[in-house]
């Protein structure tokens, strides 16, 4: 799986002089050792996040890295020195797609990441603090906060998924992510960017970045990106080709996502079989094989690893609650809650909904009107959580039959046979997942 651009290799190699040399892992430099203050800072950090595991009070994602930036405010500048950091960012797919670059960047050496999901500064600090000695680092950074990040660092890969409207009363408009990302990227103008060329938001957050790959999987979630982000023109069908009279266009993709694989830019197909389900995670892998890529890991064996990935904190896991076995499944607006209700589609398994409306999730559960449940008509679905009476007259709407039930565990109580899917957004998956054994 290697070919040339411009004089470099994805395999790696690259050329100078009509000589070709391999790219290596970085060292990183073990400059906390030497200052004090950053020692004390990652001493302190790794107590309070072990002690927050030890008492039950969460994983220590954030402790740790909150108390490690109050120490040492420039804790990620110093921890980040030597190291090759991937940054994956975007409305859908963070924590998957995060997940398979780790693995990705496994194949060719130690690499920390932040597996749980604290995808804000004091996450990524935390993450780093875990392996003081790897060389890479796949981190998932919240869309609003990739500016702060390349304000500090600059990472080596930018990975930017897509952009839909979510958590509206926190977040806003995409147009005003969009502007933060664009801020991003021209603060990294050395990063290299592997970005979604069928998703016009993200399209105009990179287009003006000297270093970019393009990937194409398909665009389902069409309804944010109708029109031009810069001057607000119709672009039309997102999947054809557009040029918009501002000079924006659609870039011609160097990976494209087909039902066999993923075709690289050297033309070449390389079949996938993932462990993970649905076309959407297809997407997630070509991005993950191509961010590896650009830091010289070997094609073949990180698309192996990427292949290998069957959950990422929970989501398409199989787990018990309450004795009974579920697959959880993580949708959270309607972007996301399209892709799984596709997957679910494909069987007629008990299916039970959960869906809150606290503060991680945004109070603001308007956007279920947007979801295209009539998907549903012909089923009997289960529905809980903070707001399944929302969720419920939602359903009605839609003409899908539905029980408010207690809870999940009383709705999968009343399942016999086949394993039910769980779709609940983020709160409710997260203490899902909490409650859960894996079996």
């Amino acid at each position: 799986m290697t070919e040339t651009t411009h004089g470099r290799h994805r395999s790696g190699a690259r050329t100078q002089g009509g000589q070709r040399w391999q790219v290596g892992p970085p060292r990183p430099a073990r400059l906390h050792r030497h200052d004090p203050r950053t020692a004390l800072a990652v001493d302190a950090g790794r107590l309070a996040a072990a002690l927050s595991r030890r008492l039950g009070a969460g994983s220590g994602g954030m402790i740790g890295g909150r108390l490690a930036l109050a120490l040492q405010p420039r804790a990620l500048q110093r921890l980040a020195v030597g190291r090759r950091i991937v940054m994956i960012t975007g409305t859908n797919g963070k924590t998957t797609t995060t997940q398979m670059v780790a693995e990705a960047l496994r194949s060719q050496a130690p690499a920390v990441s932040n597996a749980t999901g604290a995808n804000m500064l004091d996450g990524h600090v935390a993450a780093l603090m875990t392996g003081l000695d790897a060389p890479f680092a796949a981190l998932e950074v919240d869309e609003l906060h990739l500016a702060q990040v390349t304000e500090r660092i600059e990472p080596a890969v930018a990975v930017l998924l897509n952009l839909s409207r979510d958590q509206l009363d926190r977040v806003g408009e995409i147009r005003t992510v969009e502007a933060s990302l664009r801020r991003a990227l021209a603060q990294a103008p050395r990063t290299r960017v592997v970005a979604n060329r069928d998703d016009p938001n993200v399209v105009s957050a990179a287009f003006d970045h000297p270093h970019v790959t393009w990937v194409s999987g398909g665009a389902r979630w069409k309804d944010d990106a109708v029109n031009c982000p810069r001057c607000g023109a119709c672009l039309g069908d997102g999947d054809l080709p557009w040029t918009c009279a501002c000079g924006l266009f659609r870039p011609e993709a160097d990976w494209t996502v087909t039902a066999e694989g993923l075709r690289g830019p050297d033309g070449a197909l390389h079949p996938v079989t993932l462990a993970l389900p649905g076309h959407v995670n297809r997407i997630n892998a070509a991005f993950a094989l191509a961010a590896a890529l650009e830091l010289g890991c070997d094609g073949e064996a990180a698309l192996e690893r990427i292949e290998r990935v069957s959950q990422a904190s929970g989501r398409y896991s199989t787990v018990r609650l309450d004795g009974h076995p579920v697959r959880l499944l993580l949708a959270k607006n309607p972007a996301s809650w399209l892709e799984m209700l596709d997957l679910v589609s494909a069987h007629d398994r008990p299916l039970v909904l959960s869906v809150n409306s606290r503060e991680a999730d945004g109070y603001d559960v308007s956007w279920l009107w947007d979801v295209d449940f009539e998907s549903l008509r012909g089923r009997t679905v289960a529905v809980t959580g903070d707001r399944a009476l929302d969720l419920a007259v939602r359903l009605r709407y839609a003409g899908v039959r539905c029980e408010v039930a207690g809870s999940v565990e009383a709705a999968v109580s009343a399942s016999d046979g086949e394993i039910p899917d769980v779709i609940a957004n983020y709160t409710a998956f997260r203490d899902l997942f909490a409650r859960s054994v894996r079996p």
